[in-house]
C-alpha cells in the first residue's frame, strides 16, 4: 500500500487529494495544526491518519514525513492579510522546509503551484495558448501571490536539478468543488439574490478547474517518472462558459436566475464598476490588477493543459454539468446549516 503526507489536507483542494487517494488504496497521512478541528475530523472520519505540526515547524514537518513514499504540499497562503511578508514565511520559507522534510523521508514531491506564476502580461500573449514552454515574465508589483508562488515552484524544480529529491509542480487555475471556502461562496451569495453579471454575454470560456480533476493529475504526477524536474498546467479540464456556469450554478442551488448584461468596454472603463464586479465574484481577490478581473470573466481561458493530458494522462473524471451543480447545492446547504 503506498503512503502519502498531505498539507493543507483539511482545504479544498487538499481534501479532495486525500479523497482521492483513499479511493485508490493508498495510506494518507495529513499534517494539520489542530487535530480537533471540524476539518480534521472530516479526514480522520475518512480513514486519514492525522499528524500534528506546522509547514513552518521542521522538527514537526520532519517527523510527519518519515516513513512516506510521496509528499503532497498543497499548503500555502492565498490572500494573505499580513501582504508580502506572510506569503514569503507560509509559501517560499514553508516550501523550503518542506522540500528538507521530502528530501530527508526519500520521498517523492508534488507541489501544488498556481497559473499565477504565468502573470498577467504572459498569460494573454497573444502568441498561442499559455503552457509550461511560455516565458514568464516579469510579474506587476503588486502580485504578491504569484510572486511566492513563482519563487517556491522555483525552489522544488532546483531541488530535483540538484538531485536532492525527486519533485514536480503543478499548476491549477481557479479551483471550485465541494468545501470551497473562496470562490463557490462568493458566486452562490450573488447567485442566491437570483442575479447575475454577463460580461461580453457570458460566452467567455473560463479558466476554471474541479478540485478533484486536479487531484486526479496529482496523483498521476506523484506515479510517473516523467514528471520528474517538470510543471505541469491543471488549468481546463473542460470548456464552461461563464453563461453556463451561473446557470449550473443556480441549478444546484434551486434558484432562477436573470441576468444582468454588461458591456466589457464600459466595465474596462469604469474602474467603480470593475471594484463592484470584482467584489462580488471574486471577492476582490483580483481588484490590485483590474484588468485581469475583467479578462477573467470576458477572456476564453488561455491555458493549455496537453503535458498533462499527453504525459501523464490526464482524463479529468469530473464533468461540469454533474459537478458545478454539486459543488453550488453543498454551499447552499453548508449555509443552511450555519442558519
Amino acid at each position: 500500500m503506498p503512503t502519502a503526507l498531505i498539507t493543507g489536507a483539511t482545504g479544498l483542494l487538499g481534501s479532495h487529494v486525500a479523497e482521492r487517494m483513499l479511493a485508490d488504496g493508498w495510506q494518507v497521512r495529513a499534517m494539520v495544526r489542530d487535530v480537533g478541528s471540524a476539518d480534521a475530523r472530516w479526514l480522520s472520519d475518512r480513514g486519514v491518519e492525522l499528524v500534528r505540526g506546522d509547514v513552518l515547524d521542521a522538527e514537526s514537518f520532519a517527523r510527519a514525513a518519515r516513513g512516506q513514499e510521496v509528499m503532497v504540499h498543497a499548503a500555502a497562503a492565498v490572500l494573505a492579510k499580513g501582504g508580502w511578508e506572510e506569503f514569503r514565511t507560509t509559501n517560499i520559507e514553508g516550501t523550503r522546509i518542506a522540500i528538507d522534510a521530502a528530501a530527508d523521508a526519500g520521498a517523492r514531491m508534488v507541489m501544488v503551484s498556481s497559473v499565477a506564476v504565468y502573470g498577467p502580461d504572459a498569460r494573454y500573449s497573444g502568441t498561442g495558448p499559455t503552457d509550461e514552454e511560455t516565458p514568464l515574465t516579469p510579474l506587476p508589483e503588486r502580485g504578491l501571490y504569484a510572486r511566492s508562488k513563482r519563487d517556491s515552484e522555483a525552489l522544488v524544480l532546483a531541488a530535483h536539478a540538484q538531485g536532492r529529491l525527486w519533485a514536480t509542480a503543478v499548476r491549477p487555475d481557479v479551483i471550485y468543488g465541494p468545501r470551497d471556502r473562496a470562490f463557490v461562496p462568493k458566486i452562490g451569495g450573488l447567485v442566491s439574490k437570483g442575479v447575475a453579471p454577463l460580461l461580453g454575454g457570458g460566452r467567455s470560456v473560463m479558466p476554471i478547474v474541479h478540485a478533484a480533476n486536479v487531484a486526479d493529475g496529482i496523483v498521476r504526477a506523484a506515479v510517473t517518472s516523467q514528471a520528474g524536474g517538470k510543471a505541469y498546467n491543471l488549468a481546463n479540464d473542460f470548456d464552461t462558459t461563464a453563461r453556463e456556469f451561473f446557470e449550473l450554478a443556480a441549478q444546484g442551488m434551486g434558484k432562477r436566475l436573470r441576468f444582468i448584461p454588461l458591456p466589457v468596454s464600459l466595465v474596462r472603463a469604469g474602474m467603480g464598476a470593475l471594484s463592484v464586479v470584482s467584489d462580488l465574484l471574486l471577492g476582490g481577490r483580483f481588484s490590485a490588477v483590474g484588468a485581469q478581473t475583467v479578462d477573467f470573466l470576458s477572456r476564453d481561458n488561455p491555458f493549455s493543459s496537453e503535458r498533462a493530458r499527453r504525459e501523464l494522462g490526464w482524463d479529468p473524471p469530473v464533468r461540469p454539468c454533474e459537478a458545478i451543480p454539486e459543488a453550488f447545492r453543498w454551499w447552499a446547504n453548508e449555509r443552511r446549516a450555519r442558519h
